[in-house]
């Protein structure tokens, strides 16, 4: 076994080489990671770091931390994908050597290992340290803060209790700017949680909530504050205004049942989402002495997250993200109590991490070879536009489904070596596997399968770019005709108004781009003609009266 010196090294230097190459390699998706990448490019455009805008317009679903991330990444590497989700990418990085300092400080180097590599090793928490939306980085200062209000409480010297109020306070005036008031809400319901648990006992001393609160209010300020002071309090109230219609209705048809989060959490974080299963439902470890309690803030944050984002109205997959941090540690609790020889491995376990990782692997393998053969799936399909979509020319090499195989075939290895009792290295290959697997999936057959979806209309906005033209979408919204299209400010008002752009006056070429469901729509239109059609997409040119 390696000398646990280099643990750290070996984390460092496999979260770089999952996280960062090949970033660029596929178009942002529609909505949020071209929506936030927008947001950043318009910064660079106008000078404008104050303020987010989306269309050269005010911004107000979010604050602008993450969108500084994302221009001062693309001031270094371009406007472009990989710049785009870079700081993900670091923060990813970031994350899985806090989880490995953490473990080790609260129990030992292995534990740091097992935690860190367990959380790479994981569908949809590997996947988002790949893309360029929010809330990996929300998420990572929401559980700094969390982590030292846990070491505030717990300790005893005052001097090392008002450093970690301090931290505290900066890491979630640091969340707040990066998503809002959300973040404070979870950590208050969590910390109210913990203070009835202790039976309403005195959890530390006046002077470090002081502290806390005012450091928070300090780093919020910055931006918050300052736009108050700037522009008054009309966009504040705005911003406001939004985050509670998030909470009360589902925004932008974003809807579901109240199961949706805990079914994402379960399929999505696999195979933690499974090994966390006996400790979330079942005994606790007797095994954790040194750390129990922030194993309770672990439990109380996860249920915090996935209750009240089931309860939340609007339902987008990654507002139960911030859920992965502590199942993550939940998990490694259990996989440590196993290597230590503290707990068993049932058999059910073994069966769920069996069917489940057998469920990914069908259809790891299944995705690309039904793309291949199309004419299987196309009959049972009904959308017009979906048909058309998988109609558009891929070229497959036929090795693609590969991938699956060879992760079920490591998942097989990786079972035999846990019920061998070889948990360490068992555990080790089931998360390497679920890594190299996302990792060639994501270079190998992501970007064909994003041929069939985005590209053909990703590609055409990006061969008009520059021209002095206004384009748009219809029958669908996207921002990608902002980022791909590289708009600048400027130009007629009415631009944004698509009955203008349709019958308007207008004094600039219209570009507009539908679908083949709104085909005999556009015959209504006689002034716009089809310049392509493909992929499903049609792209209409409307020219100015002479």
């Amino acid at each position: 076994m390696l000398n646990k010196k280099y643990y750290p090294y070996i984390i460092a230097v496999s979260a770089v080489l999952f996280f960062i190459p090949f970033l660029g390699s596929v178009h942002l998706f529609d909505w949020d990671e071209i929506n936030f990448a927008e947001s950043a490019r318009e910064m660079i455009v106008t000078g404008n770091f104050s303020r987010v805008q989306i269309d050269f317009q005010p911004f107000w679903e979010k604050p602008p931390l993450f969108f500084w991330m994302q221009a001062g990444c693309m001031k270094l590497f371009g406007i472009n994908e990989f710049a785009a989700r870079l700081p993900n990418a670091i923060f990813g990085i970031i994350s899985l050597l806090t989880f490995y300092f953490i473990g080790k400080k609260l129990h030992d180097e292995k534990f740091g290992l097992i935690w860190a590599l367990a959380y790479m090793g994981s569908f949809l928490p590997h996947l988002y340290f790949r893309s360029g939306i929010i809330d990996p980085v929300f998420n990572y200062f929401i559980f700094l803060t969390v982590f030292f209000l846990f070491k505030c409480i717990n300790e005893t010297l005052e001097k090392r209790s008002v450093i970690y109020a301090v931290a505290g306070g900066i890491s979630i005036g640091l969340a707040t700017l990066t998503k809002g008031p959300v973040g404070f809400l979870i950590v208050g319901i969590s910390v109210m949680i913990y203070w009835i648990s202790i039976r309403f006992k005195k959890m530390t001393n006046a002077k470090n909530i002081i502290v806390f609160a005012l450091t928070f209010i300090l780093i919020s300020s910055l931006w918050f504050g300052l736009e108050v002071i700037k522009n008054g309090p009309w966009f504040i109230k705005e911003f406001l205004r939004y985050q509670m219609d998030l909470f009360l209705k589902p925004v932008a048809g974003h809807g579901g049942p109240l199961y949706y989060h805990f079914l994402i959490v379960f399929l999505g974080c696999f195979p933690i989402s499974v090994l966390a299963l006996p400790l979330l439902f079942g005994k606790k470890p007797e095994f954790f002495k040194k750390d129990t309690n922030f194993l309770k803030w672990m439990f109380i944050l996860f249920w915090v997250v996935m209750i009240v984002f089931s309860i939340v109205k609007t339902k987008i997959v990654h507002y139960s993200s911030l859920a992965y941090f502590p199942l993550s540690f939940i998990a490694a609790c259990f996989v440590y109590g196993l290597i230590s020889n503290k707990t068993g491995l049932k058999k059910y376990l073994i069966w769920t991490i069996v069917l489940t990782g057998g469920v990914f692997s069908i259809l790891l393998a299944a995705l690309p070879l039904l793309a291949q053969h199309k004419e299987i799936i196309i009959p049972y399909i009904k959308d017009s536009f979906a048909v058309a979509c998988l109609n558009a020319p891929v070229k497959w090499y036929g090795y693609e489904f590969l991938t699956g195989i060879i992760y079920f075939i490591l998942l097989m290895i990786s079972v035999v070596m846990l019920k061998r009792k070889k948990f360490f290295n068992g555990f080790i290959t089931l998360f390497y596997a679920t890594s190299f697997c996302l990792f060639f999936y994501l270079l190998s057959v992501v970007p064909k399968i994003e041929k069939y979806s985005q590209s053909p209309y990703i590609n055409f906005l990006q061969s008009i770019k520059g021209q002095d033209a206004y384009v748009n979408t219809y029958g669908f919204y996207s921002y990608a005709p902002f980022y791909y299209f590289q708009k600048m400010p400027g130009g007629n008002i009415e631009s944004r108004n698509i009955e203008w752009l349709l019958n308007g006056t207008i004094d600039k070429p219209v570009y507009l781009v539908t679908n083949v469901k709104y085909k005999d729509t556009f015959k209504k239109f006689p002034e716009f003609k089809l310049i392509k059609e493909e992929g499903g997409f049609l792209f209409y040119l409307r020219m100015p009266s002479k």
